[in-house]
């Protein structure tokens, strides 16, 4: 995009140098021929030229002028006329000389130039990485280096992506910077403010709206000036102190980490290790599930290993939770795991019932002289106590981030020196490998269980969270002294 094919850039075309072609519709050359009325010398807008940074723009013309011709040809109203002007120059049918930034059309003596008809987007040129590349290329070598921020951006940007074409795009540049120098100046500045204009509409800066652009994207507002308070500087200076701040993680570490994530887990993965006693998918034999289940009373030996890789292996595992359960119990710290799963529920259960649990919640857990009161600093508290005057989902994320922490770094390791851990591991099972017959496969699928029904399962779940309820539910002692008064009578 070095020249303009449809005409000399500096001079108005004529009609049919701007549409190209005639066989296009009505509908498609509506905004087209509008434009070309407007450029009309003698029904158009008025132009002149204008001196710009030592240099003569020629046809320019002012947003005032604009206005006032397109309420005058169209009959339309002010504010109208301004919408359809804002139009034609988001969509780069014309352009600002000046803030190239602000694609709109200010109503003032603010400069504005025709684009070319080589970039209306009639013609329908793929705004390829490769052309912006080159452009950004030759305006850094025009520029020495010294391109605004956006443009840095994209540049560096696109010397990563496009590494291994770079040197190309630098020769293709290098070129065409070369034959620009041939031109007169005007025709220079002229050409330069064309191109600019274009990549501003096809690759706008950050906060600028882009006709081109759909989606939600076009609900930035053109108009509004972006009002950069005290507390937003504040926090772009945090955020940017800290992404320098924050360490690169080599590709080597990564790999490695990565590799000992499979290793650890490979014996626990069953697309990598038979399962034992045997596959229920290809055997037809449900042992495998059954020693698995949820509610089982003593699990295998592989589970209860999963439970020492981390302290969310042993909390996603729901017998390895019971365990956990067991263990805090005899510690005297059970409030801990119940707060957590009663935030849980909080989070992940109905809305109608938020209310009522976060009322539950603070009277067992949180509020001063609580049952079950359970130990967290005084910020996290008070933050969370304020927010459940008006509980919602998120409220208790605070505290329970605490009290998960807490026993992932204190309890668990605990738990893992325990007795009842080390009395599980004792007990638990290590099934013997089947190896089944081909007689004993057609057996199994003969025999194949149906399985369990989903609505009993659910039914069972809610028996355990039943009485998992009542059994963390504060005990009153008054009633129980009464009731072994009235025994002993």
């Amino acid at each position: 995009m070095t020249s303009c094919e449809a005409g000399n850039p500096l001079h108005p075309p004529t009609q049919t140098e701007l549409l190209g072609t005639s066989s296009m519709s009505d509908d498609q050359i509506t905004v087209e021929v509008f434009v070309v009325e407007m450029q009309d010398p003698k029904s158009g807008v008025k132009g002149a030229d204008q001196k710009l940074n030592v240099t003569i723009i020629p046809h320019v013309i002012n947003g005032q002028d604009i206005l006032a011709w397109i309420v005058t040809k169209m009959k339309v109203t002010t504010e109208e006329a301004q919408a359809f002007g804002t139009m034609l120059v988001a969509y780069g049918y014309i352009y600002p000389l000046q803030n190239h930034r602000k694609l709109v059309l200010v109503p003032d003596s603010t400069l504005y130039r025709f684009q070319t008809p080589y970039f209306w987007p009639m013609q329908k040129w793929p705004a390829e990485d490769i052309d912006y590349a080159i452009y950004l290329a030759r305006r850094n070598i025009r520029k020495k280096g010294m391109l605004e921020p956006y443009e840095q951006q994209h540049y560096d940007n696109l010397h990563k992506w496009m590494n291994p074409k770079w040197d190309f795009i630098v020769m293709q540049a290098t070129e065409q910077y070369k034959a620009s120098k041939e031109r007169k100046k005007p025709d220079r500045v002229v050409l330069d403010c064309q191109e600019r204009a274009y990549w501003i509409v096809h690759r706008p800066p950050r906060r600028t709206h882009s006709a081109m652009d759909y989606g939600l994207d076009r609900l930035i507002d053109p108009n509004a000036e972006e009002v950069l308070t005290f507390d937003m500087v504040r926090r772009t200076n945090i955020f940017l102190t800290q992404a320098l701040m924050r360490s690169a993680v080599k590709s080597s570490v990564s790999l490695t980490a990565f590799v000992k994530y499979v290793t650890t887990h490979h014996n626990h993965d069953p697309f990598l290790t038979t399962p034992v006693p045997s596959n229920p998918w290809i055997t037809d034999s449900d042992e495998f599930w059954q020693l698995n289940s949820r509610s089982v009373d003593i699990p295998t030996k592989l589970s209860v290993e999963r439970w020492v890789l981390s302290f969310w292996e042993l909390i996603s595992d729901p017998r390895g939770r019971v365990d956990f359960k067991l263990f805090l119990k005899k510690e005297h710290s059970a409030e801990n795991m119940a707060f957590y799963e009663a935030a849980e529920e909080m989070r992940w259960g109905a809305a109608s019932a938020i209310p009522e649990k976060s009322q539950f919640i603070f009277n067992t857990f949180l509020k001063p002289g609580a049952p079950r009161w359970i130990n967290i600093d005084g910020r996290t508290m008070g933050l969370t106590v304020k927010g459940l005057v008006v509980p919602h989902r998120y409220v208790l994320d605070a505290a329970q981030t605490h009290i998960f922490l807490l026993m992932k770094k204190d309890t668990f390791y605990r738990y893992l020196k325990s007795p009842v851990h080390k009395d599980m591991q004792k007990r638990a099972l290590v099934p013997a490998p089947h190896v089944f017959t081909d007689a004993q496969l057609e057996a199994n699928v003969r025999n194949r269980n149906p399985g369990i029904s989903p609505i009993l399962l659910w039914q069972q779940e809610e028996e355990e969270k039943a009485a998992a309820a009542a059994a963390a539910r504060p005990i009153d002692v008054k009633a129980m002294v009464a009731t072994n008064k009235l025994d002993r009578k």
